[in-house]
Parts: structure tokens; sequence; C-alpha cells
């Protein structure tokens, strides 16, 4: 294991001992700003599995076992205790997001209806014009309503709630039993269901968001935060200069160095 390698082991809590509570969960994503719900292969990100088990993720299988079990619950629970932000955000892959992360990076006004500024396909418009009139919904009541029927159809229902949660506009809010198997989860506009304060300053909101990536990976390069929080390549690069003209972090190469971190600088393949 290389130097960066170790370092992000020590940084993402996977030193420590295991997490057992949603409330020593919170206290990890609010530490690390962002995590991904379970590791993606070839995606080098915090995760909570992670920190919750020591059972690699490939070992799972069918049979999950209480530690996969219990952060599939917590990624539904967190949202509706305002614990943790939980959606489909990072690279679109499940994942959670800090309450003031949350806020640094959600780029609206903080009104339940604020979608209405967001660039969205008419099915996700649909969506969330349904949980602004109604409340929040499970997603099985989101599919009769929008007579979501047959693989296709369950296809673009699944695509627009990535693209909802890429937006920051929806997040889980609970789960609603629907008898046998695994409960549905409900999801609820963002905005109604964390504060999110009328009166910010987005361009240092952006800049936090950056900083705390920077501080999170330790070396990044700008695609990869780029795609982490959906800005581009471009808009990272240029928050990242930024830090860097307020010496908050230093330019090394093609990358990104946080400044309490004194090791190698090329990020893992």
């Amino acid at each position: 294991m290389d130097a960066l390698r170790r370092a992000r082991t020590r940084r993402w809590w996977q030193t420590k001992r295991r997490i057992a509570s949603p409330e020593r969960a919170a206290a990890f994503i609010e530490d690390v700003g962002f995590a991904l719900l379970f590791p993606n292969k070839g995606v080098a990100l915090p995760t909570l599995f992670e920190v919750v088990t020591d059972q690699p993720i490939e070992d799972l299988g069918w049979d999950w076992g209480p530690d996969a079990e219990r952060v599939w619950s917590w990624k539904d629970e967190m949202p509706l205790r305002g614990l943790a932000w939980y959606g489909k955000f990072l690279r679109g892959r499940p994942s959670f997001l800090s309450p003031d992360l949350l806020r640094d990076l959600y780029s609206r006004a903080g009104r339940a209806d604020d979608f209405e500024e967001a660039s969205l396909s008419p099915g996700a418009y649909r969506i969330a014009r349904i949980l602004l009139r109604s409340g929040p919904q499970s997603t099985a009541a989101l599919r009769e309503a929008l007579d979501v029927e047959g693989k296709k159809a369950g296809d673009a229902f699944n695509k627009c709630l990535v693209e909802l949660g890429r937006a920051l506009v929806i997040t889980h809010h609970g789960v609603e039993d629907e008898g046998a198997g695994w409960p549905t989860p409900v999801l609820e506009l963002t905005a109604r269901a964390f504060a999110i304060p009328r009166r910010r300053d987005p361009e240092a909101g952006r800049r936090r968001a950056a900083r705390r990536f920077v501080d999170t990976m330790l070396v990044v390069r700008a695609h990869e935060m780029g795609n982490a929080f959906g800005w581009g390549a471009n808009a990272a690069r240029a928050a990242l200069e930024e830090l860097v003209s307020r010496d908050e972090v230093a330019r090394d190469g093609p990358g990104y160095r946080s400044r309490a971190y004194k090791g190698a600088a090329t990020p893992p393949p």
C-alpha cells in the first residue's frame, strides 16, 4: 500500500473501531463530508460500509449479513432524522453528504419549489411536483402515480431519480412497509427535509465544498472532484485554483494537495 492509500485509510476512519450506530455514522459523515454507501471498484471515495465492517464487499453475495443490513437501513433513517443527506449524488451513486456540505453544494434558493430553477427532464419535474403537492412519497406510490409499468418505464423512472439526486432536489426520508420483502424508501424534497438558509454566499460555499473535498481526499485532480460533485473538470479546476491563490491548498504537478498531507502526491490508479 502506497503512502497516499495509507493516509486515506486513516483519514476515512478505516483504522478506527467499527461504527455500530447511526449517530456514530453521522459523526463519520460530518468529519469526511461525503461518503458512498458501498464501495465501487475503481472509485476512490470514503464509504460507510467500510467503516462498519471488515467484510469485503465482494464476499457479500446474496447473504448480506448484519453489517450490510445495518447500513442499508441507516440510509433511510439518517436523512429522516436530519443526520445526513442520502441520495444518488457522488458520481450518480448512492451516497451521503453531511448537512454542512449539503448547504455548501446546494445551489438554489432553499425553497421547496426551487427545483423549478433547475434544468431537469420532464419526468424529473413531474416527480418533484408530486412531492411538492403531496408531501413525502414512497417510490411505490410515485411509480403508481406516474403509471410506471414495464422495464422501459422503470428504467426511465430510475434515471429520473438519479437526475434528481445529482441536482440535490430529493433525498430519502424513511421507509414505508409494503408487507413482504424490503420496506419501500420514501422520498422527500431536500429543501423541506433539511434547513437550507435563504441567505448564502454561493461562491464562498463552493470554495468550502472544494476545500472539504481536498481535505478528505488529501490529493486530487480536477476531473475527480468535477465527476464527484457534477461540476465538470473546468469548473472544478477553477475552484481549486482559487483555493491555491488563497493558499488554502497546494498545487502539486497535475494535482492539488491538502496542506495537512505531506506524503507522496501521486493518486492511486
